[in-house]
């Protein structure tokens, strides 16, 4: 991507198209980087009740619709895929269009798939609605803190940034209680709605977001043979419980897909995945160590309503269990910023994984031995994982490659994260049924401690933020 590429103009003159308010509302909003900022980050946390929400419904979901919990948990693994594959997509488009028309057209899909989940009639229907969902979702977190660079610079640009963390963090933990009690008060369906007050922003997004765009087609090849790679492996990791069809459908897409993935990025090296980008050490090492932490806190945003659910405790009171990981949410952004400020992004992402590998083994011990506080201290202890290890690796990233290149960068080590997520969900799917939810949880300490060894094996210096 070139020197006048989307990400690199937001703040300039090319980028300012269509930023005109007609409301006093709206005015008021575009003149307030707090209030855009709670604005943005309530959208941020939307996106992610579209797990947190959903996953202590996932019992009752599955008995209403004559599916096992593990296949009931691919709602969770494909829109994670979704969200990880749409990601560099949208900022893709973004180059393209600006960020006004895939904004809001990722937010408009978000909704429009947790309706059609909502009163989907069937599985296969609701596993479709989740991949529009997720598609749909994924605009948010590229796009929505691009607007905020685009408005406001310095001190007003930090402090909107990091209330976006915050308001979007302490929402996203509050899924599975606003979850339960929609579920309480009507249906497992109910917990799918969330998202659709997502519409209610797109009438301010329309007016205040920049619609310059370069007029660069996307790479449509790359993204395609991305995603399909990336569903074959979380076909492959979930085949244990879905079937010898998954399996071997999986290992197809993942054994032709990298190789092709390989093969068109030497073709095309400044394509969907750059191929400048995905040779840099320090943003591989840092992407990939980062990935195991979303895979720990999807793995026990679904496997703890699950065993919560086999104890006989109703989605409501799930909810209320993980309440305190909404509070953990709600100081992880201040935290993250004392670390990353005293400890640089390697040693913080460092203290990510094993803060990871900790709640897992808690969780495990909780599992096992039908320990609600355990799960909840477990639970508790992936939100800081995650709030930690989410932004020492944008940090990371962003001091590992130059100015030019650091949107692209950030959009292809958020496709690994998220990808990690996918994985993290897809393993507790494929494996409770045959090692249960706390072996499952055992087995997923791998990802993390792999994720440490990357670290120390990486002689390469991430730089500490500035």
């Amino acid at each position: 991507m070139g020197p006048t590429s989307f990400w690199t103009r937001v703040g300039g003159r090319p980028a300012t198209r269509g930023m005109r308010a007609t409301r006093p509302v709206v005015a008021t909003l575009v003149s307030s980087p707090g209030r855009s900022a709670v604005l943005l980050g309530l959208l941020f946390g939307l996106a992610g009740t579209g797990t947190s929400a959903v996953t202590v419904a996932l019992p009752d979901l599955a008995r209403d619709l004559a599916v096992t919990p593990s296949t009931a948990a691919w709602i969770v693994s494909a829109y994670a895929v979704a969200l990880a594959v749409a990601t560099p997509l949208h900022g893709r488009l973004a180059d393209m269009a600006g960020i006004r028309l895939p904004l809001c057209v990722g937010v408009a899909a978000m909704a429009t798939g947790a309706a059609v989940a909502a009163i989907a009639p069937n599985f296969p229907v609701l596993l479709a609605a989740r991949v529009l969902q997720g598609a749909g979702a994924a605009a948010i977190p590229v796009l929505a803190t691009a607007l905020i660079s685009a408005r406001w610079q310095g001190a007003d640009q930090a402090a909107a940034l990091g209330r976006v963390a915050g308001v979007a963090a302490t929402f996203s933990a509050l899924g599975p209680l606003l979850g339960g009690g929609l579920e309480a008060v009507g249906s497992w369906r109910w917990a799918f709605v969330l998202p659709l007050l997502g519409v209610l922003a797109i009438p301010v997004l329309w007016r205040v977001a920049p619609t310059g765009g370069t007029g660069e087609p996307v790479d449509r090849v790359g993204a395609v043979l991305v995603a399909l790679a990336a569903s074959g492996l979380v076909l492959l990791i979930q085949s244990p419980s879905a079937g010898v069809l998954a399996a071997v459908v999986g290992a197809v897409l993942l054994v032709a897909g990298v190789p092709a993935v390989t093969a068109w990025v030497r073709h095309r090296p400044d394509g969907f995945l750059p191929r400048s980008i995905i040779t840099n050490s320090t943003v591989l090492t840092s992407a990939f160590a980062a990935a195991a932490v979303p895979a720990s806190w999807f793995a026990l945003l679904l496997g703890v309503p699950l065993t919560a659910a086999a104890w006989g405790w109703t989605p409501l009171a799930t909810g209320l269990l993980l309440l305190p990981a909404a509070v953990v949410g709600f100081v992880s952004p201040p935290i993250a910023r004392v670390l990353l400020a005293h400890l640089g992004a390697r040693r913080s992402l460092a203290l990510a994984c094993p803060t990871a590998v900790v709640a897992l083994l808690v969780a495990a011990m909780g599992g096992a031995t039908a320990s609600p506080v355990l799960l909840a201290l477990a639970v508790a202890l992936v939100t800081v994982a995650f709030g930690v290890g989410q932004p020492a690796m944008i940090s990371a990233v962003g001091g590992a490659v130059p100015a030019t290149q650091r949107g692209v960068a950030l959009g292809i080590a958020t496709l690994v994260f998220l990808v990690g997520a996918s994985v993290g969900a897809a393993l507790i799917g494929g494996l409770a049924d045959i090692v249960g939810i706390p072996g499952a949880f055992l087995v997923l300490i791998v990802l993390p401690v792999a994720g440490m060894t990357t670290l120390l094996l990486n002689r390469a210096k991430v730089p500490a933020p500035a």
